[in-house]
């Protein structure tokens, strides 16, 4: 496709799950999956808007917005919208199709898709992001439903702008229905729903440490990147259950615990706060934990027993990968999308070919990171029954969803690759060989290839 741009970001992903189908049997035993590779890889809608809003001197903006409908097999289109000013159609993409995927393994009538707008929220007023909000979802509610696509948030998207957004929708389209999740509790939100990405990760890296003999999180320790959603309730949930969180970072540098110490939950709930008020972790004081400019956290921690990358894609490199294996992480699990380049994947799923039971065990984001996907998909059946569940229920079919795409990830992988004698299955072969089979076949049921 020489003709077409560079897409670095989509390529990518592209690239790293053709990559697992090639070095498994799946083409050999399924010659005709190649023709659904070609199908599914391309998008069946792209809807590209301009968004023309005032900001608080009386000024014109305007700023570019997108949707990317990528594949509705398995149901609506279903993924984020990101405001960042790095957003771009290549980022979309890549989101999108690793979005795909992601949801066929939560086991949910869910399809893929992603949207959003290069809009910066930083330094903006509540007034400006709420006005930005209105003049977004006035175009795109033209290309959405709660049956056709049901956007959620992402980056620079929370609960506040979910809720300016779906007022919007609902005025503009006289109807109420669940056409976007991460709602308020009180208008069809789902409980569990902030906590999900963060809680699924650990629970997922749960049946990890459970698998290869492990044990449980008790007296793990965790190194955590990023400090937003994903980050703050993954290391809730590990402190929970035991394990010593020892950092957590943003985009201008990484806090990282002292000794033996580790956060405790009162001081994620600080940064918490200050997340919400836009603030760096520079304004985090506390003698326990030492600040690094520029840094991300891998190379800094030490040993650890556990590695989350929870704040954006391509923040571990080769290097960085190959100071955790050095320093005797056994386990790393993606919360952000494509948190890992595909140099620090190669040198993880060497490691682990070489090592055996004892190597570093990698999984890849659209498994370990699906919780969150999963109650939005959890929200919208609570929405179309007009019920609402308690968190304990949600907190139990959450489990079981991450549950299942651990164990549909192993056994396909056993399935497809050929595994050593204590060799742990490759849970990013597995994953993506499992998610692609589930959405090509549907395609093909409905006449998308032949």
């Amino acid at each position: 496709m020489s003709n077409l741009p560079s897409e670095p970001e989509f390529e990518q992903a592209y690239k790293e799950l053709v990559s697992t189908l090639e070095n498994s049997t799946l083409f050999e035993k399924n010659p005709e999956f190649r023709t659904a590779l070609s199908v599914v890889s391309i998008p069946e809608r792209i809807i590209q808007f301009r968004v023309v809003w005032e900001d608080d001197s009386g000024a014109l903006q305007v700023n570019r917005g997108y949707r990317v409908q990528f594949n509705s097999a398995l149901g609506p289109y279903k993924g984020g919208l990101r405001f960042h000013p790095t957003v771009n159609l290549s980022i979309l993409k890549f989101l999108g199709f690793e979005q795909i995927f992601k949801n066929a393994l939560t086991g949910l009538q869910m399809g893929g898709g992603k949207g959003g707008a290069d809009f910066d929220p930083k330094g903006k007023s509540d007034n400006e992001i709420r006005k930005f909000c209105v003049a977004f979802m006035t175009e795109l509610s033209k290309h959405i439903g709660a049956d056709t696509d049901v956007p959620a948030g992402d980056i620079g998207v929370s609960g506040r702008e979910i809720g300016w957004m779906f007022g919007t929708y609902r005025k503009l389209r006289n109807q109420w229905e669940g056409v976007l999740t991460g709602k308020g509790g009180s208008w069809g939100g789902s409980l569990i729903r902030p906590e999900a990405t963060g809680y699924g990760l650990v629970y997922y890296v749960g049946h990890m440490l459970e698998y290869a003999g492990k044990g449980d999180w008790t007296g793990k320790r965790v190194a955590i990147s990023g400090s937003g959603n994903v980050a703050q309730y993954a290391a809730l949930k590990c402190i929970e259950l035991g394990a010593t969180v020892v950092s957590l970072s943003d985009s201008k540098g990484a806090l990282i615990a002292e000794g033996d110490k580790g956060f405790k939950p009162e001081e994620v709930y600080q940064i918490a706060d200050l997340k919400v008020a836009r603030k760096a972790l520079t304004a985090f004081e506390n003698s326990s934990y030492k600040y690094i400019e520029g840094a991300r956290p891998w190379v800094h921690v030490g040993k650890v027993d556990v590695a989350l990358p929870c704040a954006t894609q391509n923040e571990v490199s080769k290097e960085e990968a190959q100071t955790l294996v050095d320093n005797g992480c056994l386990f790393i699990a993606e919360g952000s999308n494509m948190g890992c380049t595909q140099e620090a994947i190669d040198v993880f799923e060497g490691v682990r070919k070489a090592k055996g039971g004892e190597s570093i065990w990698y999984a890849p984001g659209k498994a370990a990171n699906a919780g969150g996907v999963a109650v939005s998909g959890l929200e919208m059946a609570q929405n179309s029954q007009r019920l609402n569940w308690t968190s304990e229920e949600v907190d139990e079919k959450l489990k079981g969803i991450m549950k299942n795409a651990f164990e549909n990830g192993l056994n396909t992988a056993k399935e497809y690759l050929t595994t050593k004698d204590g060799e742990l299955p490759s849970l990013v072969a597995g994953s993506n060989i499992a998610g692609f089979v589930k959405v090509v076949s549907a395609m093909k049921d409905q006449g998308d290839w032949y």
